[in-house]
């Protein structure tokens, strides 16, 4: 798998993961738990940008 596929697939379970702790912290009132899953999704983002930097340049 190129690197950059990898990045966006690894970027993309990130974001889920963030959503997913993000809501889960606003269900139960921890307002640490959803900045962490804010964290998460903001992590995930870069790295699927990161990955479609890297297909650009792999022309």
């Amino acid at each position: 798998m190129k690197p950059s596929t990898d990045d966006q697939i690894k970027g993309t379970v990130h974001d889920v993961k963030g959503t997913l702790t993000e809501k889960l912290g606003q269900a139960i009132h921890k307002p640490d738990l959803e900045a962490e899953g804010q964290d998460e999704k903001l992590t995930g983002k870069v790295q699927k940008k990161i990955g479609q930097i890297e297909k650009v340049f792999e022309k």
